[in-house]
């Protein structure tokens, strides 16, 4: 089976945050990959749902989960538009997801590399290999695009 490249899924993540986007939610999106197809999709719905985990990561990792019917997401990739954040990089650890693969980097708030690196501590019992900027420009920009026109709009 052709194995697709990182930016094919990435775009799927990128699908994701357009969804978002038009809902007005912050435009982040993730997929997770299992034996070269989605099982897990999501994007952030925090404000639709009123719920402050309902983080594009976070719903794509339970979908996979239910999918799997295992908490523990093995032989799976993980892409999404945005550097997780702390709670998001801890389920990535909790699931024990190998690969992690994300678009922009998150100065406010990246958990995997920019301000915190909890997915590759060593003091935690699972680690996962890091790829970032994938589709990076592209990822960053619908994020600059929202909160411009949302400060227009305030």
């Amino acid at each position: 089976m052709l194995e697709h490249s990182h930016e094919y899924w990435m775009e799927q993540a990128f699908s994701e945050a357009e969804k978002a986007y038009e809902k007005g939610e912050v435009p982040i999106g993730a997929v997770v990959v299992f034996e070269n197809r989605v099982i897990g999709r999501g994007h952030n719905l925090t404000e639709t749902l009123q719920d402050p985990t309902a983080h594009a990561e976070m719903l794509a990792i339970t979908a996979a989960a239910d999918y799997l019917g295992s908490r523990r997401l093995l032989d799976t990739r993980l892409y999404v538009t945005l550097e997780p954040c702390p709670m998001c990089a801890g389920a990535i650890v909790l699931a024990r997801i190998p690969l992690l693969v994300y678009g922009a980097s998150d100065p406010k708030a990246g958990a995997c590399g920019t301000l915190y690196n909890i997915v590759q501590d060593k003091r935690l019992n699972h680690r996962a290999e890091v790829i970032s900027g994938i589709m990076e420009t592209k990822c960053a920009l619908i994020l600059t695009d929202f909160f411009r026109k949302l400060r227009e709009t305030n």
